[in-house]
C-alpha cells in the first residue's frame, strides 16, 4: 500500500479532529500523532502485495483442478476464486498448462525433493526405511487435498499426453527412484532377498495409489464401518511387504 501524501494525511487528521472537543482541535501533538498513525493502518485485503498472488492463484487452481478435473477447469474460474482478473493470472502463468505444471511442482515435486534428502540421511534398517517412506508419502501428499491430482492424472492422461509425460518425468520417476534405491540397498546389504526391483517397487506404490483413489472416489460415499484407516493400512502392508522381502535363508531371484 503506497504511503498517504502529506495533503491526504492532513485531510484525514482534520476529519478526525473535527469530531473531537474544540479544545483539542488545534493541539499540534494530537494532529501529529494522527497524521503519523495513518501509515500504520493495515492494508485493505484487496491491496495485496504482488508477491502473494502466485501462491493464491496456485491455491485456487489446486482447489478447482481437484474439484472439477483439468479439462473442466477454466482459467476464468481460477482467477475469480483468487480474486484477480484473468489478465492478472496470465501475467504469472501464460496458459492453463503452465498453471497446472506450477501446481504439480509446488504440491508434488517439492515434497519429493525434500524427502530425498531425508531418505539419504535416514538412520535405521531398510525395512524401517521402507515403512517410514510409505507413511511419509501419506502424511505429505496422500492426506492433503493435492492427492486429488493423482486421480486427475489417471482419469485424463490419455486426453492430455503432454501433461501425462510431464507428470511421469517430474513426479513418477523421481518417486520410483527413491523406492528403487531403498529396495536395492536392502538387497545389497543382505537384508532383502534378491527380487526383481522393478516389480517390487510397484508392490510398494500400488497400495498408496489405491488409498488416494479411494479417498477421492468411493471413500466419501462409504459407510463408517467400511472406512479405511490410512496409517494402519500402510503399516500393515509395509510389514507384510518386508516380511516377504526378508532374507531368512537361501533364495533364488524372483
Amino acid at each position: 500500500m503506497a504511503p498517504f501524501s502529506l495533503g491526504q494525511r492532513l485531510l484525514y487528521a482534520s476529519a478526525l479532529t473535527s469530531a473531537w472537543p474544540k479544545a483539542y482541535s488545534t493541539n499540534q501533538s494530537v494532529i501529529k500523532y494522527l497524521v503519523n498513525s495513518v501509515d500504520a493502518l493495515p492494508p485493505h485485503k484487496r491491496e495485496r502485495r504482488k508477491q502473494d498472488r502466485p501462491g493464491e492463484l496456485l491455491e485456487a487452481a489446486l482447489d478447482l483442478f481437484v474439484e472439477k478435473g483439468y479439462a473442466a477447469t477454466r482459467v476464468e474460474e481460477v482467477a475469480a476464486r483468487a480474486g484477480v482478473s484473468k489478465g492478472t493470472l496470465f501475467l504469472y502463468f501464460p496458459s492453463k498448462e503452465d498453471l497446472f505444471k506450477a501446481v504439480v511442482r509446488a504440491s508434488l515435486v517439492e515434497p519429493v525433493t525434500q524427502g530425498a534428502a531425508e531418505v539419504a540421511s535416514f538412520q535405521g534398517s531398510c525395512s524401517e526405511l521402507l515403512e517410514w517412506m510409505m507413511l511419509q508419502w501419506w502424511h505429505r501428499y496422500g492426506a492433503t487435498k493435492a492427492s486429488g491430482i493423482s486421480k486427475l492424472v489417471m482419469s485424463e492422461a490419455s486426453n492430455f499426453p503432454e501433461l501425462a509425460q510431464f507428470y511421469r518425468v517430474e513426479v513418477i520417476e523421481p518417486g520410483h527412484a527413491l523406492v528403487r534405491n531403498a529396495l536395492q540397498k536392502g538387497i545389497d546389504q543382505a537384508e532383502f532377498r534378491p527380487v526383481n526391483v522393478e516389480l517390487a517397487l510397484h508392490s510398494v506404490m500400488s497400495p498408496l495409489i489405491f488409498l488416494v483413489m479411494w479417498k477421492h472416489s468411493m471413500g466419501p460415499c462409504s459407510p463408517s464401518h467400511e472406512q479405511i484407516d490410512p496409517e494402519a493400512f500402510i503399516s500393515q502392508h509395509a510389514q507384510l511387504l518386508v516380511r516377504g522381502l526378508a532374507l531368512s535363508g537361501p533364495h533364488t531371484s524372483v
